[in-house]
């Protein structure tokens, strides 16, 4: 018997930390809506809107390069950079501009530490043209591609994403257009996504998306 009711014990502590570790909307996630359409056709798609400058997105950006190695194949992982005030709105050009010519992966790292590591001035085309040449970047393409009409549609279509989201702070990971991830150690804020990113793909799977 004594046996026994050690097993039971032990059985008890185990669903008791499976119910803990389970994610809860309110607490851990919220429920966007309306919810918002997305672009990734049969994957469920993250968005991870961001801001070059801040020190919580710069913490979450090595867990989540991490995490992007061992994505799921029906998971598609997007960037949105923020613009919160004008000052802004340069990395997110510059973002864009590498995206456009190839260069954004090379890249992401050191702009994320010259922010937050080197305190690099990076506040204007002169100065952001300047650091991505001597990453290998060649000027010429890449202020073609930071002043294009199609860059200034992306910019456009970030705002438009962060008013839709109703995005408050960065970092903040959008999930299926349905789920926001926010305000969380990177640790935890992984782990969430993980488990949203399975509900995302129950309703997926039963037609609800």
């Amino acid at each position: 018997m004594k046996v026994l009711a050690k097993l039971m014990s032990v059985l008890a502590l185990i669903v008791a930390t499976q119910v803990q570790a389970e994610v809860v909307a309110g607490r851990d996630y919220k429920v966007l809506n309306p919810a918002q359409p997305t672009s990734s056709g049969n994957k469920v798609e993250v968005l991870e809107f961001f801001f070059y400058g801040c020190s919580h997105c710069y913490h979450l950006h090595g867990p989540l390069s991490v995490w992007e190695k061992k994505i799921p194949k029906d998971v598609n992982l997007q960037f949105v950079p923020v613009i919160f005030r004008d000052s802004w709105e340069p990395m997110a050009r510059t973002f864009y501009a590498l995206e456009s010519i190839g260069q954004r992966a090379k890249l992401h790292n050191d702009l994320f530490e010259a922010w937050n590591v080197y305190n690099v001035d990076l506040s204007d085309e002169a100065k952001i043209t300047e650091f991505v040449s001597k990453h290998g970047v060649d000027k010429a393409k890449f202020g073609a591609a930071y002043n294009s009409f199609a860059l200034q549609g992306k910019v456009q279509r970030s705002n438009q994403l962060v008013q839709a989201y109703g995005i408050r702070g960065t970092p903040t990971i959008a999930v299926d257009g349905k789920y926001i991830i926010t305000g969380l150690e990177p640790a935890e804020a992984l782990a969430v996504l993980d488990e949203v990113i399975k509900i995302a793909r129950k309703e997926r799977r039963a037609g609800k998306h």
